[in-house]
């Protein structure tokens, strides 16, 4: 059929043709910002899952749901080499400027210029040069003396204050939430604490892979009574034909019925995976009806597409020794593996191994669903390592 006409779209961050079974996430949201915007408090949410659910996609759709309710937000990444105050600075600077944007000079959103200038000088030495960039003198004995545990939560709240001094709120939106060093993240926790104690009109609404629950956890013990952790996982099969179906049904087009169970059988519901499949079916069908022979002579585009960019840029990430350690998980099935399984497929002790399991951990490459246990944090990945393994 036509690839112009083609309503997949395979892509980190993509949005969907149809964004099918999280109305109950973004219905959540709704409600916390709305509440938020509201003056009420809303419980902030960390949104967790494996790659290829779709979480970048729901933060998106929630940076637009804060808008459309009148919040002042602002969607960022912490990647693996940049410290949260390097994240943060920027982002905070361009919402005080939005709060400060009004004929009437706004004293709070200056005010909290002033502190962040200060975080950022304070915080300089241990991240680099971190420039705000502000013609302002920074805000002395505030959020300056250097520990992000002290400064961040005097940041957050001079933020909340110029929010509520103009009757707006913040929604701060953090992806890939995982790579945040562990004082770092505890900061985080402290700050948004602070905000709710003081009742002001600050969200953060954050993503990230599995080991996000253990990091909050492990950071403060309280994360859990000041964060939800809604899990976001496959879709279900109603809402998975709903993914493939809904968009080809509005370009005049259809999946027969084992075209549609053959693509949730070789993708197990992963929104992802749903796209790349939808994506090749179409473009391999000859007519507006797509069949299972189309689906079956679509996956070797899709697999080799997935290949070459899903599974092989984070494979490409990791050291030999990380990959003996991957390999070795592979060749015991998808999982989860018992840490001590791992170790006898790779013929040493537990102990030798552990310092190259927690790197994979870091790199966000495995996590451990329960103590002692290993999976992958990319669906499939043991099949895509079966593809590339070298023979022994």
């Amino acid at each position: 059929m036509d690839p112009v006409r083609n309503p997949f779209a395979p892509g980190a961050g993509t949005q969907p043709p149809e964004l099918a079974g999280r109305a109950d996430i973004l219905e959540r949201g709704r409600i916390t910002l709305a509440r938020a915007q509201a003056g009420r408090q809303g419980k902030s949410f960390l949104l967790v899952g494996l790659r290829g659910v779709g979480k970048t996609v729901l933060l998106n759709k929630i940076v637009d749901q804060a808008e459309e309710a009148g919040s002042v937000a602002h969607l960022v990444e912490t990647p693996e080499n940049k410290s949260l105050p390097e994240v943060l600075i920027p982002c905070l600077r361009r919402i005080l400027f939005r709060l400060d944007t009004a004929e009437k000079v706004n004293v709070a959103a200056k005010r909290a210029l002033m502190v962040l200038k200060a975080f950022a000088g304070a915080i300089r030495v241990s991240v680099g040069e971190v420039e705000v960039g502000l013609g302002i003198d920074p805000e002395r004995g505030v959020a300056d003396s250097g520990d992000i545990e002290a400064d961040l939560p005097d940041l957050f709240e001079a933020v909340g204050t110029a929010a509520r001094s103009r009757g707006r709120s913040v929604v701060l939106v953090v992806d890939e939430l995982q790579y945040v060093a562990e004082r770092e993240f505890s900061a985080l926790i402290m700050a948004m604490h602070r905000v709710a104690q003081k009742q002001l009109p600050v969200v953060l609404v954050g993503a990230g892979l599995p080991q996000l629950v253990a990091l909050a956890g492990k950071s403060k013990s309280y994360a859990e009574r000041l964060f939800d952790f809604p899990r976001i996982g496959p879709l279900i099969e109603v809402d998975a034909i709903s993914a493939l179906r809904d968009p080809a049904v509005r370009e005049e087009a259809d999946f027969t019925a084992d075209a549609l169970a053959r693509i949730i059988e070789l993708t197990e519901g992963y929104p992802y995976f749903l796209q790349e499949w939808g994506y090749h079916a179409w473009n391999v069908a000859d007519d507006p009806l797509i069949t299972r022979d189309d689906v079956e002579r679509a996956s070797l585009r899709a697999i080799a597409s997935l290949d070459e960019s899903f599974f092989r840029v984070r494979f490409d990430r990791v050291t030999p020794r990380e990959k003996d350690y991957l390999f070795a998980m592979s060749r015991l099935g998808p999982g989860p593996h018992r840490s001590g399984d791992v170790a006898a497929a790779l013929g040493v002790a537990v102990e030798r191994i552990a310092p190259t399991r927690n790197s994979l951990i870091r790199k966000g490459m495995i996590f451990s669903p329960a103590h002692g246990d290993t999976a992958f944090t990319v669906p499939m990945f043991d099949r895509y390592l079966q593809r590339v393994r070298a023979p022994d």
